[in-house]
């Protein structure tokens, strides 16, 4: 949780930043405006994406335990991952019309993001424009902080499962040790394994979403 509201200051940061010193002319001074014309580029969103995608992968392939997890599993636990899929997308379509001005292919690709803000919101922000990427960054921040407080819960009424799912992209890092604690240590392979399919899978389809 830690993480997920140090993300949420550095994004309000950014935003006050934009608003008070760049925008107002609040501070007059040439670096000043280099920086401010060098955030404001239409390109770093999509150079920063790329760097963000270089890293996943990088540290996908490094984490050994992760890969042995993902290589030992049997073909039948890919229905968890799928099982979240497929409710988040229904879930989002359901919300769709609560959502003023927010289209139905633009709902799934802020649903798509599985708890991947960082990623998720960078994608959506390029494409879409930063107000539905600031949709996503909240959505994505409040499934993984929901997961934090609610597992104890999810595990009661739902299941053991349940909080793997709701978890998303994240079961596999910030939200394992709960999972773990709840649902028990023999779920933590399948939670992490849950975490790199839909890893692997955001940025795919995010993108196809946004494409539409």
């Amino acid at each position: 949780m830690k993480g997920s509201l140090t993300i949420v200051c550095v994004f309000f940061i950014g935003v006050l930043l934009q608003f008070w010193v760049f925008g107002t002319g609040l501070i007059e001074n040439e670096t000043v405006n280099i920086f401010a014309k060098f955030l404001q580029n239409e390109n770093l969103g999509y150079y920063t994406m790329l760097t963000l995608m270089f890293f996943v992968g990088v540290g996908m392939g490094c984490d050994t335990k992760a890969l042995d997890a993902l290589r030992h599993q049997s073909p039948i636990v890919m229905l968890v991952p799928i099982g979240t899929i497929v409710g988040t997308l229904l879930g989002s379509a359901l919300i769709t019309p609560l959502l003023n001005g927010v289209s139905l292919y633009d709902s799934l690709a802020v649903g798509s993001g599985f708890g991947y803000y960082s990623l998720s919101s960078i994608t959506i922000s390029q494409v879409k424009g930063a107000e539905l990427g600031t949709i996503a960054l909240v959505s994505n921040i409040m499934r993984e902080i929901l997961t934090l407080l609610l597992t104890p819960i999810f595990v009661k009424v739902f299941g053991k499962l349940a909080p793997i799912a709701a978890a998303g992209a994240t079961s596999m890092d910030t939200t394992l040790p709960i999972i773990s604690k709840f649902s028990g240590k023999e779920y933590a392979v399948l939670s992490i394994f849950h975490g790199i399919i839909l890893t692997i899978l955001v940025p795919i389809i995010v993108s196809f979403f946004v494409g539409l």
